[in-house]
């Protein structure tokens, strides 16, 4: 039996997120499990890649193969060593207090605000995270592994990839979660989705969050391109402003008062009113149908032969 989100008595938003250099400044996999298997971190890449190549493979399958590969004979790869390697993930300034603090602001608003992960990385690694334990997320969509009955990892149970990762947002819209409910292709009224796209936020870095930058944009949402504040090298969301892939970006800085948080908050004040508005405009709609229906029904009425 699938679990199904309904439609609230307020306006729902959804924060999507990518992970890896979105929330965290390097890939969730250097920050521990590979230098564990005892490999450069650059030189797994590449020869994860190479495999790919090779066999015409996609790249997230190639890696996860890559994973169980390099770590048999040295440690048992579980749920729990994955979701260790997680706890040791670094996360940029402020990400750690950022959920509960826009999901607090937003309720001050009269709107939820619901965050969810679409990653190609490890469900695994990223249920591991502080902010993870602690609840942050509504979702976490992101590649994970099948585990045998002595709880070793034996195969993708899940693959996230750049154009897939979309299915997401339809299942956000219509408040169909599970991976497995085929209800995220059933029509839905405009006025019934649970969330409208626009009221979804997408946050991420790279080419990697075009598919879903793209889609966001194209039905009403935000779309926000994020960089190192560190290293403020600002050519990729250069390019993805440029490409019309983003409206906004700013540093991954989640601190109260930076400029993304500001941003985000403006986007919350803004869903405020424009779905004040847009309720106005179902209810006169509405009230517009039943009086046209009537009408036909008088008409046909009048018209009726003795």
């Amino acid at each position: 039996m699938f679990t199904r989100k309904q439609k609230e008595d307020r306006p729902v938003i959804a924060i999507c997120y990518d992970f890896d250099k979105t929330l965290s400044p390097d890939d969730m996999q250097a920050q521990g499990y590979i230098q564990s298997v005892g490999y450069d971190v650059n030189q797994f890449w590449k020869d994860s890649n190479r495999v790919a190549f090779a066999n015409d493979m996609d790249q997230n399958l190639s890696y996860m193969y890559k994973m169980v590969d390099e770590a048999r004979g040295k440690f048992v790869m579980n749920r729990k060593a994955l979701m260790d390697y997680g706890a040791q993930v670094q996360l940029f300034k402020g990400v750690d207090t950022w959920f509960e603090r826009i999901r607090q602001y937003g309720l001050k608003k009269g709107v939820i605000v619901e965050h969810y992960i679409i990653s190609s990385g490890l469900k695994e690694m990223i249920e591991g995270t502080k902010v993870a334990q602690s609840g942050a997320f509504e979702r976490i969509y992101a590649s994970s592994f099948f585990y045998n009955d002595r709880g070793e990892a034996v195969w993708p149970a899940q693959v996230v990839n750049y154009t897939n990762k979309t299915q997401f947002l339809f299942r956000i819209e219509k408040g169909v979660l599970d991976c497995n409910d085929p209800m995220v292709n059933d029509y839905i009224p405009k006025e019934d989705v649970r969330v409208p796209f626009r009221n979804m936020v997408y946050i991420g870095d790279s080419d990697t969050d075009v598919p879903c930058m793209r889609l966001v944009n194209a039905y009403g949402g935000y779309s926000i391109g994020v960089y190192n504040a560190d290293t403020n090298d600002k050519d990729k969301v250069f390019k993805m402003m440029y490409e019309e892939r983003i409206k906004y970006f700013a540093p991954a800085d989640y601190t109260e008062g930076s400029e993304l948080d500001q941003l985000v908050k403006d986007i919350i004040d803004r869903t405020q009113v424009n779905e004040k508005l847009e309720q106005i405009h179902v209810d006169k709609k509405r009230e517009y149908l039943k009086a046209a229906k009537e009408h036909e029904a008088k008409k046909a009425a009048e018209t009726k032969p003795e």
